[in-house]
């Protein structure tokens, strides 16, 4: 049941304690609100997904019809209510920094930013995550208490991290296709979940596409080749839509090829008809009017509301009814075109039960009164930090300094400007609890029970002040918590330096923000035992501190356990095991201009040229690990077929440990252009001190095509394919190699 002071102006049905529909009344002069109405053929669970929307679209009027593309498609007439959106990149946002859910906004789980979620290669943990998210989602959605938020989540966002300055590189998984496409399908089926008919929750992809600059991204265009289109910027979405069943999109602010992406035939001709998406896709805020005066694309809305339907658009958060109403005077729309659109909406509704009585959908329980608040226990709280762990990447440890051994630390110095608080983004809620840094490590460096002679002192300066830099030459370990502002410490579309970024900003320079690499240096001139912890929403340049500090971590904001995982890698309690999922330069030099959207010229590790301060997937252990026996199920791919490539690897240290097996390709004797190395699988493992585990990834023929614009499709070439197997797309990395003989289609 959902029921709260709404009902003074909802009428509401209920039947077995929950909600079947909400109808709100039309004005009428003082008469009492009409009942919703029921028994109608589209109420019925047991008729066709299409017959179901047919009946109830052919009983609104226009007027509603209209009324219904908006944000939220309900038709209260009918006893119809439609989900509202919500934001989840890491976690439900009904509140935060934006103040999202802004009638009575509640704290939800916040898990690491979603760079983050990327760093974790782990695409099942990822799902979890996701999950867990649904959960809450429903939980607000259907509880009494809260009865707020929505069940249509904007998320993932499956754009690609192309460039290090994008001021929303926090908002995504990294830059690898494969990769990113691998996360974002898990991250959809974790929202949407496994019911054979009925969703948990819908997964909203963003931003589509090519949408990787913020600075004039009302009016740029995204320009680059029918190839890249395919075999890059669209690959992860297409992913996330025919492996993922992900059903709805955003379309993008920025045109692409000149042509704005809410009116490009690529929504209808590739994303509905050939990849098969049949839901939602809609404007981003404010998108529709942005045609008329950013792009001026067209003369005014009633065009440009009309243009957004023909090329695929059926669901506008934007002030829509009076344009599609022009359009519809002018004769530049029919009510059958928006029969058309409404059907993609009712699909996505009917999915998440909205239509159906409650004993038929699994989740109507979900918030019921007695169910307790998802957010509050402790398998959650036990989850975040997992994933949170699993996040951390070691990006140098020279001098061996970490892991911090308790029985022979005796103090530890937590200094710099991150060293107390956990700073949330944008996109974030309002996590029920934080742990900063210097929190996590006081709770971990001396576990309760641990022998009182011997506990950790723990003591901290929270800036970057002489102070904090006496404290560190006094203590035996030095722990610097450095990074940038996710929200710039400024409003909107305005930072502080030109080292952040966010959205609608874009970075000018990928160094730390002013001041805080020499507080660095001061400290580790004053107490070689420093750890640098990185806490950043994108890649950071060290000039100085990648060859002088010997230690550096590198995790994310916003989680709320930030602390307590720092702790566990720190002291060992478990291992580093995250990856980058982004190449880090060594400065702005080695990049291509930014908005040469041709990644040839040099982006990602497929094209980088020069060597890079971080290799994509790179990350180090506290443990060593052997590859070993590399080989494939057959030494020849046949058309349509499907080779299983396998390694042993092997935890030779004395620490359990984890890793990321990575499988890339090469192909050297292909006759057009292809990347140096490209991901094709890629698997973490947990491995105790002496175990060895044969990882064995999936190889089809498919992975290895390119798209023939001639032809207009995509092309599996006959001849050698190198594979090439490690711990990350250095070469150096790479050791196991072995060639594979493709056969002509």
């Amino acid at each position: 049941m959902r029921l709260s002071s709404r009902a003074t102006r909802w009428t509401v049905v209920l039947t077995a304690g929950a909600l079947i529909g909400v109808s709100a009344p039309a004005p009428t002069s003082g008469a009492e609100d009409p009942p919703a109405s029921s028994g109608h053929p589209f109420q019925n669970p047991d008729l066709s997904e299409e017959e179901r929307v047919s009946d109830l679209i052919g009983r609104m009027t226009l007027e509603e019809k209209v009324g219904a593309l908006a944000w939220r498609a309900a038709v209260p007439r009918l006893g119809v209510e439609g989900s509202p959106h919500i934001e989840g990149y890491h976690g439900v946002a009904q509140g935060g920094p934006s103040n999202w859910g802004r009638r009575n906004p509640t704290a939800t789980t916040q898990f690491p930013q979603a760079y983050g979620l990327g760093a974790t290669w782990d695409p099942e943990l990822v799902r979890r995550v996701a999950a867990q998210e649904a959960h809450e989602a429903r939980y607000l959605y259907q509880s009494p208490e809260y009865d707020r938020a929505g069940i249509i989540v904007r998320a993932p966002n499956a754009d690609l991290a192309r460039d290090p300055r994008w001021g929303r590189t926090e908002e995504v998984y990294g830059e690898d296709p494969f990769h990113v496409g691998t996360l974002a399908t898990a991250f959809t089926r974790g929202l949407q979940g496994d019911h054979p008919r009925y969703w948990k929750a819908a997964a909203l992809l963003k931003h589509f596409l090519a949408n990787s600059n913020e600075d004039d991204r009302v009016r740029s265009s995204s320009d680059f080749d029918e190839r890249l289109w395919r075999e890059y910027y669209a690959k992860p979405f297409e992913m996330a839509v025919r492996e993922g069943g992900a059903r709805a999109m955003m379309a993008a602010y920025n045109a692409v090829n000149g042509t704005p992406a809410h009116v490009h035939p690529m929504l209808r001709d590739i994303v509905v008809d050939e990849w098969g998406l049949d839901g939602i896709i809609c404007t981003d805020g404010g998108g529709l009017g942005l045609l008329v005066s950013a792009h001026q694309a067209y003369p005014d809305l009633p065009a440009a509301a009309a243009a957004c339907m023909k090329a695929g658009i059926n669901h506008f958060l934007d002030r829509h009814r009076e344009p599609v109403t022009g359009a519809l005077e002018r004769g530049l729309l029919t009510e059958a075109d928006l029969d058309e659109a409404l059907r993609g909406l009712f699909r996505v509704s009917i999915r998440l039960g909205l239509l159906d009585p409650p004993d038929r959908v699994p989740y109507a329980a979900i918030g019921a009164p007695g169910d307790p608040e998802p957010w509050n226990q402790p398998a959650t709280k036990a989850l975040v930090r997992e994933v949170t762990r699993k996040s951390i990447v070691l990006l140098r440890n020279a001098a061996g300094l970490l892991p911090l051994d308790r029985e022979k630390v005796e103090s530890i110095g937590v200094i710099g400007p991150l060293a107390n608080q956990v700073l949330l983004d944008w996109y974030s809620g309002t996590p029920p609890y934080t742990v900063s840094p210097r929190e996590g490590i006081e709770n971990v460096a001396n576990p309760d029970p641990f022998p009182a002679p011997t506990r950790v002192g723990v003591s901290w300066v929270g800036d970057m002040s002489e102070a904090a830099v006496e404290m560190a030459r006094e203590r035996d370990v030095a722990v610097v918590c450095v990074g940038n502002h996710p929200e710039g410490n400024a409003g909107w579309a305005v930072v502080t330096s030109p080292s952040e970024g966010k959205e609608a900003v874009d970075r000018k320079q990928i160094t730390l923000p002013p001041g805080q690499e020499e507080f660095v240096r001061k400290v580790i001139e004053v107490n070689p035992n420093t750890v640098v912890v990185l806490i950043t929403s994108f890649p950071v340049a060290l000039p100085w501190a990648a060859e002088n500090a010997t230690t550096i971590l590198h995790m994310t904001h916003n989680s709320q356990e930030l602390g307590n995982a720092l702790g566990d890698v720190l002291f060992g309690d478990v291992d580093p095991g995250g990856r980058l999922a982004q190449t880090w330069p060594r400065s702005l030099e080695q990049l291509p201009p930014m908005m040469d959207y041709d990644i040839r010229h040099g982006r990602t590790y497929m094209y980088f040229e020069g060597e890079p301060q971080y290799a994509f997937g790179h990350g180090l252990s506290y443990t060593r690990f052997a590859y070993a026996d590399l080989r494939t199920s057959s030494t020849t791919l046949a058309p349509d077929g499907t080779v299983d490539v396998s390694v042993d690897v092997t935890n030779t240290g004395t620490r359990a440990g984890d890793d990321v097996v990575q499988l890339y390709v090469r192909y050297p004797d292909s006759k057009v252009a292809r990347p140096r190395k490209q991901l094709r699988g890629f698997q973490r493992v947990s491995l105790a001190p002496g175990e060895t585990e044969t990882v064995t990834l999936r190889l089809p023929d498919s992975d290895l095509s390119y798209w023939d614009p001639g032809k207009k499709t995509w092309v599996v070439e006959p001849g050698p394919v190198e594979l090439l197997v490690g711990r990350s797309s250095a070469d150096a990395d790479l050791s196991l190699r072995k060639t594979l003989t493709v056969k002509a289609h």
